[in-house]
């Protein structure tokens, strides 16, 4: 395994890196709880043997820290004689096991190979998971362009982990279906998802809403509320919109992310809460910060893992597979067979820049089944959308003997596309511009036709 011992007694130190190399671990030390964070966060720890009484930082200090900024590795904290209060506090905050000081070698091998063997088969239940369907995108998720499936990357990557997450990206683009899978697919999938518009909330009932209150704590609290955080204790709590935040209430959560406690309205004591946090945001929190609108260490919190989601009309790949999908739930919803989609139908939707992104697109879609007539939507059924130009050119010799209609007209639009990319230097969104259509259909073409 790869170590890391955090004590400021030198031969403690000294005697750890000799036993643990022995036994064929990779050991690194550090004389004090900063010196230890700063190895802890650079480097992919399997476990760190930690000090509870140390300067510049304790272990309890420590662990707080690590395990705010994401650290997941296995935390034994080490402890002198009358110092165990510290150190059973320490395992209530996350802590994996302690080791009373003194001890003997064999000691801590013992707790080593434990955790060791804890760590084999957690790997084995997860890759039992992945082999089983968990690790696959789920079937809401569509991501067929870079864009997508680099966001889907990160989130497969750091959901096996607490680490905080902030999904960005404008209104409408998906975070929240991102962030259920980002739940779906971590160890606390059996747990609650809960979500949350901060947006959407009074401010004077926001508080109560996410830390909950105390019977007779304000006019209307007949009764005890546990709030969100609680009540997605265990699993993950999705703060949609999070940049409206009132200040006040900055501080709040900050607290409850360092410290993995939240204070009820109107209660004298505090409560753990087992609460994973996701973010979400269409402002530009790095903005907000300078203007003064949201706290800094609360953004740097926030912020140890972003992900970023694109407007619809950057990822025009997204976008026929979208349609399938939209199509075929609201039919399955609405009970009735799944539509066909007219040519001139679909290339209005694929020629439309969608403002609202996915969102927008939802919305036309259905409205288009409800007012189709015969299983077919038609670009009437459509609300007023930016028509693609027709394609530039003739059919001219595509339509040559043994061509039906449909493979003369693709030959043609073929050869337009390929004239106008030529006459644009290879520049797409010149060539686009020469057609007369978006880029997002240019780009869908050019794959379609396997033209760059």
């Amino acid at each position: 395994m790869k170590l890391l011992v955090v004590d400021d007694e030198p031969g403690l130190r000294q005697s750890l890196h000799l036993i643990l190399s022995d036994e064929g671990h990779e050991v690194t030390v550090a004389a004090d709880g900063a010196a230890g964070l700063k190895l802890a966060l650079a480097e992919p720890f399997e476990a760190v043997l930690c000090d509870v009484r140390m300067p510049v930082m304790d272990g309890l200090e420590f662990l707080a820290a690590y395990r705010s900024a994401g650290g997941s590795a296995l935390v034994i904290m080490m402890s002198a004689y009358g110092n165990e209060d510290a150190a059973v506090e320490a395992m209530k905050r996350g802590a994996y096991d302690y080791i009373p000081k003194p001890f003997r070698a064999d000691e801590v091998v013992l707790v080593l190979r434990k955790a060791g063997e804890r760590e084999r088969l957690r790997g084995e239940v997860e890759s039992l998971r992945s082999a089983l369907g968990a690790g696959a995108a789920s079937p809401e998720i569509v991501a067929e362009s870079p864009a997508m499936r680099a966001a889907l990357d990160v989130i497969a990557k750091v959901a096996p982990h607490r680490t905080t997450v902030l999904l960005t990206g404008p209104s409408g683009t998906g975070k929240e279906v991102l962030a259920r899978e980002l739940h779906r697919l971590s160890p606390r999938a059996g747990g609650p998802f809960v979500a949350v518009n901060c947006a959407a909330i009074p401010e004077a009932l926001l508080e109560s809403e996410l830390f909950g209150h105390v019977r007779g704590a304000f006019t209307g609290a007949v009764g005890d509320h546990p709030g969100l955080f609680l009540q997605a204790s265990g699993g993950t709590l999705l703060l949609d919109e999070v940049g409206d935040l009132p200040s006040p209430l900055q501080a709040k959560l900050l607290r409850a992310l360092q410290d993995g406690e939240i204070r009820r309205v109107g209660d004298r004591a505090a409560r753990r809460v087992d609460t994973r946090v996701v973010a979400a945001t269409a402002r530009d929190l790095r903005k907000e910060v300078e203007e003064g609108r949201f706290r800094e260490d609360l953004f740097y919190r926030l912020n140890v893992v972003a992900v970023w989601l694109p407007p619809l009309a950057e990822r025009p790949e997204d976008v026929p597979p979208l349609i399938r999908r939209l199509v075929s739930r609201h039919a399955a919803r609405l009970g009735t067979p799944v539509p066909v989609v007219e040519p001139d139908a679909m290339r209005a939707l694929l020629d439309h820049d969608w403002p609202g992104n996915v969102r927008e697109l939802e919305n036309a879609i259905e409205r288009a089944m409800v007012l189709a007539q015969g299983n077919v939507i038609r670009k009437t059924d459509l609300p007023a959308l930016r028509a693609a130009a027709a394609p530039v050119g003739g059919v001219g010799a595509a339509a040559s003997c043994g061509a039906t209609l449909k493979e003369a007209a693709e030959a043609a639009e073929a050869a337009a596309l390929r004239a106008a990319l030529e006459r644009a230097g290879g520049n797409r969104h010149a060539a686009a511009a020469a057609l007369g259509v978006s880029v997002r259909t240019l780009f869908y073409q050019i794959r379609r036709y396997r033209l760059g």
